[in-house]
């Protein structure tokens, strides 16, 4: 691979890590907002909502770990 093949896979490596560090952040706000809902609220629509919400950013900041692992690889 040439170098600037290399180069244009590492800006797409470095923009995917940002993108997957930034998700982690809302996701981690999010389980927050779950864990502080108050009782009367736990086992609403609006908790399992929330609890789905979760579920689906800790499954893409997984995958967006898989890309970037992947990436990382090619550029070495």
């Amino acid at each position: 691979m040439n170098k600037v093949r290399r180069q244009k896979l590492q800006n797409i490596f470095d923009q995917v890590t940002e993108l997957k560090d930034l998700l982690e952040i809302i996701k981690e706000e999010e389980e927050d907002y779950l864990e502080n809902m108050p009782e009367n609220l736990q086992g609403s629509e609006r908790y399992e909502r929330a609890e789905e919400t979760v579920e689906k950013m800790y499954e893409a900041v997984s995958n967006l770990e898989e890309v970037a692992d992947a990436l990382e690889e090619i550029t070495q």
